[in-house]
């Protein structure tokens, strides 16, 4: 049984949509988002997403903590849909989401060559990552598909003190290491920190990042990393859990984290994002504590 302590009130969630109580769960819903969205545009969307019947699993794949309420990501039992909702300590649902998920079959299946370390040290929180675009945004595109991001959580929160500051949030500063031994490709060093919960740098998306070619058509990429943070050259050697640099808040990003992926080519941009073959872990999704 799940553990999460909202967890009894959540479930009511799948179940009602499930069991066509329609007007029971859009009573659940807070002033603002009936504000929004009419019972009977609620009724006529949910009726019609939920027309062939599938159940959803019992057990949430996903539990994020957002700001005193906490995400809760379901899907049916064939993949093909999926529910997320976002919930208060009373069970008012404050965000609801109903998706068609399309999977992507063909390089789901595929497993990179090289097992990969986590490239970080301690606890980390899973943000994002998995195989489906409710828990893992990156899915919907080929050259993220199977991107992470992870940050630093202390009791449900990613940061103390003022959260304007990148100073604040735990992530900031943290070593961020080789993944696995390679040679370092590429590296980006000189791009400003954002201001946290402020304007992100859209023009260079992946901020600050080191490249680096692990052999046999894969290059991982460690991206938002620290301004002037990075200790290494294209063209040095790295070994598993060598410093890079330290965790930053550069580039598409709005707090402090690290974006990890594997591809099949140089450019991040264009080549094609792999499924990886972790050391620790058999599977990482979004909610996990993971330890590197």
């Amino acid at each position: 049984m799940h553990t999460h302590p909202l967890f009894p009130l959540a479930k009511a969630i799948p179940l009602a949509l499930c069991c066509g109580q329609y007007k029971t769960l859009y009573s659940m819903c807070s002033a603002a988002f009936r504000d929004e969205v009419s019972l009977e545009e609620f009724v006529s969307f949910a009726s019609d997403f939920q027309r062939d019947g599938t159940p959803y699993a019992e057990q949430p794949l996903s539990v994020v903590p957002l700001a005193g309420m906490s995400r809760f990501v379901w899907t049916t039992s064939d993949g093909q849909k999926g529910l997320s909702a976002a919930i208060d300590s009373q069970g008012t649902i404050h965000g609801l989401r109903l998706a068609h998920l399309t999977p992507h079959p063909e390089t789901d299946r595929i497993v990179s060559h090289h097992l990969y370390r986590l490239p970080f040290r301690g606890e980390w929180f899973t943000f994002w990552g998995g195989m489906n675009e409710l828990v893992n945004y990156h899915y919907a595109y080929d050259n993220q598909r199977y991107a992470y991001d992870f940050l630093l959580l202390k009791d449900g929160r990613s940061c103390s003190g003022d959260p304007s500051v990148n100073e604040s949030y735990y992530a900031f500063g943290q070593p961020i290491v080789a993944p696995c031994a390679g040679t370092v490709v590429k590296v980006v060093a000189d791009v400003p920190d954002n201001s946290p919960v402020g304007v992100m740098n859209e023009q260079q998306p992946a901020g600050n990042f080191v490249e680096i070619d692990h052999g046999q058509g894969e290059f991982s990429v460690l991206a938002h990393l620290q301004q002037h943070s990075i200790t290494v050259r294209p063209g040095d050697r790295v070994a598993a859990g060598d410093v890079l640099g330290r965790c930053g808040n550069s580039g598409n990003s709005s707090e402090a984290h690290l974006h990890f992926q594997v591809s099949n080519a140089l450019d991040p941009y264009t080549a094609v994002s792999i499924p990886i073959r972790f050391q620790s872990h058999a599977a990482i999704v979004q909610g996990m504590f993971v330890r590197g």
